[in-house]
């Protein structure tokens, strides 16, 4: 009984180190997910700065785009919308918002501080569309193809780093088309 004792601790500890070694260094960043490939799922959400505009995913077909799970609530939304305001403007990148389980008028404020990036925003303040997505959270950022089929995802800011994987995704899907 008392070997057992010191033998269960023991066996239980070098267990949980090899569970925690096994993930280090593994990237969390580039979840996959199982929609890459498919398209966007069906929704009819309200635009954020229009209750009375109705979208839905057929409305994010027509190009290769971004689609940008974002929320005032998150600062790591903050530290990346600089970036997305300069892929619009100097890159000319359509970026449609997901305002996900947000506050409409605190959004409203926080794009009129910030400049609204986004050609389209998808209010969603349950976070359906988000769980649809399979969202982990804020931010998050899908790869469209021009028929509205997801390519790509990146969990986390897009920095300039993230940018020119990004890039990379939108212009080989220009070439293919």
């Amino acid at each position: 009984m008392r070997r057992l004792i010191v033998i269960v601790p023991l066996v239980l500890f070098v267990a949980l180190g090899l569970f925690l070694w096994n993930g280090i260094g593994k990237n969390t960043e580039t979840i996959p997910s199982p929609l890459i490939g498919k398209p966007v799922p069906a929704f009819s959400l309200s635009a954020l700065l229009d209750e009375q505009q109705s979208i839905t995913a057929a409305d994010l077909k027509g190009r290769p785009a971004l689609l940008n799970v974002w929320a005032t609530w998150c600062p790591t939304c903050k530290a990346e919308h600089a970036q997305l305001n300069r892929i619009v403007q100097q890159e000319g990148v359509t970026i449609y918002g997901v305002n996900y389980k947000d506050d409409r008028a605190k959004a409203k404020v926080w794009l009129d501080q910030y400049m609204n990036p986004y050609a389209l925003n998808i209010y969603d303040p349950d976070g359906k569309l988000g769980l649809n997505l399979g969202v982990y959270g804020a931010p998050e950022t899908f790869v469209l193809d021009a028929q509205g089929i997801i390519r790509y995802k990146h969990v986390g800011a897009v920095d300039e780093q993230v940018w020119r994987v990004l890039r990379e995704q939108l212009q080989q899907l220009e070439v293919n088309q």
